[in-house]
C-alpha cells in the first residue's frame, strides 16, 4: 500500500471513530436532556405492575405501551447512564402520566410503599369468624384462608393433628399487608400462638404433666379445653374456675356420665364443620340453640350428647387450661352479662338456675 492509500485509509478510520463518538455523545446528551423532560399527559394516574423476573428492556416497553413514557430507548439509556437498571423494584405503582422519566426512574427505585392494616382478632372466635373478620380488612378473603386452614398439607406442615387449624390461630392485634398472601397470614397466626403455647407449657409443667397423666390427654386436649373456657367465660378472673368445673365433670366419679355439656361446642359443631347434622343445617347461628340441637347426636360437638372433649384461644383461656383452680365446683350458671355461679351439687345448681334464669 502506497502512503497515499494508508492516509486515506487511516484518515477514513479516524473520521468513522470521529463520527461515532458524536454521535454517541449526542444520544447521550440527548438521552439525559429526555430524562428532564415532562411527558405530554394529563396528569391521571396509571396503574403500572413490576413483576420479579422482568428485564429491564421490558419494563421500558410496557411503560411505553401504558402511556407513561414516549421514548423506551431513551429511556433505558437514561437509566443505564444512572446505573438503575437492576434496581427497581416489583410492585403495583400509580404513576401520573405526565411526569419526566427521570421522576418515573426515581419512583422505581424507591419501590411501591407498602399499605397495611391492623386487625384485632379477639378471644373467643372460631376460625371462620377471624377469617371474615380479616377479610373486611382487605388481608385475604376468607375463601382462600379457610380452603389454606382446611389443606391436609399446610396442616401437616405445622404438625398439627386434625382436619383443620381450628385452636391455633392466636388472638391478638396484628399488622398485616392488603392483599397478603393466605400462607403468610396463618403462617403468622400459628406461630404467635406455638409462642405463646410453649411459654406457658414452661411455665406451668408441672400442673400440665399431672393434668396430662390424669386425663390421658394431649396438648390438643388442652387447647380444646382452652377453646371452650374461652368462650364460656366472660369475667377473665372466672377462667380458671369455669376450667376446673369442666375437669371435674370429666373426673369425679359422682359426675355421670362424663359430658362437658357447654352450649358453645354445639354451635361451634354446626356452624365450623363442612359436613353438618340435620338439625345444625335447620337451625339459624343467628337464633338461640332449640331442644333439636340440643338432643341431636349427630352434632360431634355437641357435649350433651357425647362424653369427654369435642374432637379437636387466647393466652389467659390457654393458662386457666393448664392450671386450673383445684376447686370441687361441678356446675355453673350466668348470674348476669358477665360472671357466673357456681354449685357443687345439682340440686343447689338447679336453685342457682331458678334465681338468675327463671326470675327467682
Amino acid at each position: 500500500m502506497s502512503k497515499r492509500s494508508f492516509r486515506i485509509a487511516l484518515a477514513v478510520v479516524v473520521g468513522t471513530l470521529v463520527i461515532a463518538i458524536a454521535v454517541g455523545v449526542w444520544i447521550v446528551h440527548r438521552a439525559l436532556a429526555y430524562s428532564g423532560e415532562s411527558h405530554d399527559g394529563s396528569g391521571k394516574e396509571i396503574e403500572v405492575e413490576i413483576k420479579s423476573g422482568m428485564s429491564f428492556p421490558e419494563v421500558a416497553s410496557m411503560l411505553a405501551d401504558k402511556g407513561v413514557i414516549d421514548k423506551p430507548t431513551w429511556f433505558r439509556m437514561y437509566a443505564m447512564w444512572e446505573g438503575d437498571t437492576t434496581n427497581i423494584k416489583t410492585g403495583k405503582y400509580q404513576i401520573k402520566d405526565d411526569l419526566a422519566p427521570d421522576a418515573v426512574l426515581k419512583i422505581l427505585v424507591a419501590g411501591v410503599k407498602e399499605k397495611t392494616t391492623k386487625v384485632t382478632l379477639p378471644e373467643g372466635k372460631n376460625m371462620l369468624e377471624y377469617f371474615a373478620l380479616l377479610e373486611t380488612a382487605h388481608v385475604a378473603t376468607a375463601k382462600d384462608l379457610e380452603a389454606l386452614a382446611r389443606d391436609k398439607d399446610f396442616i401437616a406442615k405445622h404438625g398439627i393433628a386434625g382436619d383443620s387449624i381450628e385452636g391455633y390461630l392466636f388472638p391478638d392485634t396484628y399488622e398485616f399487608r392488603l392483599d397478603e398472601k393466605p400462607t403468610r397470614v396463618l403462617d403468622r397466626l400459628i406461630t404467635r400462638h406455638q409462642e405463646v403455647w410453649h411459654g406457658l407449657a414452661l411455665k406451668h409443667a408441672k400442673e400440665l404433666g399431672k393434668l396430662k397423666d390424669k386425663l390421658n390427654w394431649s396438648d390438643r386436649d388442652l387447647l380444646t379445653l382452652a377453646s371452650i373456657v374461652e368462650k364460656e367465660a366472660v369475667d377473665p378472673s372466672e377462667r380458671p374456675r369455669i376450667a376446673q368445673v369442666f375437669v371435674n365433670r370429666l373426673t369425679f366419679s359422682s359426675f355421670k356420665p362424663h359430658r362437658l355439656e357447654t352450649d358453645p361446642t354445639i354451635r361451634y359443631g354446626c356452624e365450623v364443620p363442612t359436613v353438618k347434622s340435620a338439625a345444625c343445617q335447620a337451625w339459624d347461628k343467628k337464633d338461640r340453640l332449640h331442644r333439636a340441637q340440643l338432643d341431636d347426636v349427630d352434632n360431634p360437638y355437641n357435649t350433651y350428647q357425647h362424653d369427654g372433649l369435642p374432637p379437636g384461644p387466647g393466652k389467659a383461656s390457654m393458662e386457666a387450661a393448664s392450671s386450673p383452680d383445684g376447686s370441687d365446683y361441678l356446675f355453673f350458671v350466668a348470674k348476669d352479662a358477665r360472671n357466673h355461679v357456681f354449685a357443687r351439687t345439682l340440686e343447689e345448681h338447679n336453685k342457682n338456675v331458678q334465681k338468675y334464669q327463671r326470675g327467682g
